[in-house]
């Protein structure tokens, strides 16, 4: 008799042998010499994962955005790439050549060291015969280093089918140090029949090409080309990446578990494959270890946390089924249950290790979703968020609290609307952090009506708007933090003008924040 938490790893243990026959140690055939006919840099160039000596540089070769395969054969390509101390790469200090393999989707990672912390570079990749755009990225500043600011652009939620990315070409141009981009990169449903300004692909996303497919879909869009190109990232991943309000082994189908750890391993692989990642975090499986921590000097320390892979099932599901429909159960108690985690034992562990070791004047915690509680009247509670794990909210602000850790702020998406807030531990306490949700780049949100009934109920939410789409955008200096939501005007069209939509600030010492 197998028992039901050996079978669980059996099932992890096939999908990972399953997973790692998808980048082989080795790879055979010829490698393209001649040159391509047609354009391979369709889907943009990006840099991320800054460290004071080196950043990632990433490209993936597609020549036909649309096509399942992007266009490519299956031979494997050399590029070239690199990297100068001016934007003419005249004064060049690497240069190299990898190999873009069709078992990893043509997409290479260019893991550069040995550079000079805190300042610009630029870089360019070539592949038969043809030169990608260049790109601007930026190491982080020397460890310890005293800094002098710090500006950092969030976002989250670009349905393709909902919006276009003016909210991206606002962004490549205020000139971010740090791009912090928190999931739902990709939406992962076939096409609506309409109501939409551009369609997905004819398919759901389930399997390895059409996750490729997908991302592929998305980045070839011209303002997310230019918002990647303008400076480092640093991302993290929501639900949609693999299947909506998915958790741990399951998602809101339930289907069977060795099924949805297949899936899983394939989105989590072309995840990788799309984001300029390091090879530490390159998925084995369903598995993918993504919670990381950059620090920018002493100035700030930015935290980022995975609320999907390790997470307890939902909570209150019996009670949603009965009386609330799917998404807003009854509160009940097993979301304040303190066995139940939403980020698991291990990255807890670790997140409260990165809270008592900081030396960082400012404490910002990246995280995909709106952290505060927000009850209705009657009871209801969203339980794919914070709420349905209630315990682990109040660890982490008692880790904050306890570690007298500096000035922390929490950065959040998911919700599709701006909210600004502070974070307590008890209805209309002393506030321990505060939290800024940076609406979204086109995915639709409440009503401001709604949203506006929440803040009467739950007075610790200063500032939503649901109605304007949008990104955060974060200037750190030793006295202040200010939060600057900027609104795109109408996100159904091609271009639109972008705008201070509110800004807040939040000063050094004085938990809370305030309008600007």
């Amino acid at each position: 008799m197998v028992d039901g938490s050996t079978r669980r790893r059996l099932l992890f243990q096939a999908a990972a042998l399953a997973g790692a026959a998808l980048s082989p140690a080795a790879w055979t055939g010829a490698v393209a010499q001649t040159r391509l006919a047609d354009d391979p840099f369709r889907v943009g160039i990006a840099s991320g994962e800054p460290e004071p000596d080196g950043v990632v540089l990433w490209t993936r070769l597609v020549t036909d955005p649309q096509a399942m395969g992007g266009g490519m054969t299956r031979a494997p390509v050399r590029v070239g790439w690199e990297i100068a101390e001016d934007d003419r790469l005249r004064r060049t200090v690497q240069r190299g050549e990898a190999l873009a393999v069709a078992e990893a989707g043509h997409s290479v990672h260019i893991e550069v060291a040995g550079l000079k912390p805190g300042r610009d570079y630029w870089y360019r990749f070539t592949a038969g015969g043809h030169a990608s755009p260049t790109g601007r990225t930026r190491t982080a500043p020397e460890a310890g280093a005293w800094v002098d600011k710090l500006r950092i652009a969030y976002g989250s939620c670009q349905k393709w089918e909902s919006g276009y990315y003016s909210a991206h070409a606002d962004l490549a141009e205020q000139d971010p140090d740090l791009v912090l981009f928190l999931g739902d990169y990709i939406y992962e449903k076939k096409a609506s029949k309409d109501g939409v300004v551009r369609h997905h692909p004819p398919v759901d996303a389930q399997d390895l090409a059409s996750y490729r497919e997908r991302y592929a879909w998305y980045k070839a869009d011209p303002n997310l080309q230019a918002a990647h190109a303008c400076a480092p990232w640093m991302v993290m991943w929501d639900d949609h990446e693999v299947s909506n309000d998915y958790g741990g082994d399951q998602d809101r189908s339930n289907p069977p578990v060795a099924q949805f750890l297949r899936r899983r391993a394939a989105a989590y692989q072309a995840y990788y494959e799309n984001m300029p990642l390091r090879r530490t975090v390159k998925p084995v499986g369903p598995n993918m270890r993504l919670y990381r921590a950059l620090d920018w000097g002493r100035l700030a320390r930015l935290a980022v946390i995975d609320d999907r892979q390790y997470r307890a099932h939902r909570s209150c599901d019996a009670q949603s089924n009965k009386a609330n429909g799917k998404l807003i159960p009854a509160s009940c108690p097993e979301r304040t249950d303190p066995r139940r985690s939403m980020l698991g034992a291990r990255q807890e562990a670790w997140l409260q290790g990165r809270l008592g070791d900081t030396q960082a004047r400012w404490n910002l915690l990246g995280q995909q979703t709106l952290m505060n509680e927000v009850v209705t009247p009657d009871g209801r509670v969203s339980n794919d968020g914070w709420d349905g794990y209630s315990q682990t909210r109040r660890r982490v602000l008692e880790g904050w609290r306890d570690h007298k850790v500096p000035n922390p702020v929490v950065l959040g998406g998911d919700v599709h609307t701006f909210f600004a807030a502070d974070l307590t531990l008890e209805p209309g306490g002393k506030p321990i952090a505060s939290e800024f949700v940076g609406g979204s780049i086109s995915s639709l949100g409440r009503s401001n009506e709604v949203v506006h009934g929440m803040m009467n109920i739950n007075p610790q939410i200063r500032f939503g708007d649901g109605d304007t789409r949008g990104y955060g955008q974060v200037d750190i200096t030793s006295k202040e933090c200010v939060v600057t939501f900027r609104g795109v005007e109408n996100a159904l069209v091609p271009t639109s003008p972008v705008r201070d939509l509110a800004k807040f600030v939040v000063e050094d010492g004085e938990a809370g924040l305030k309008r600007a």
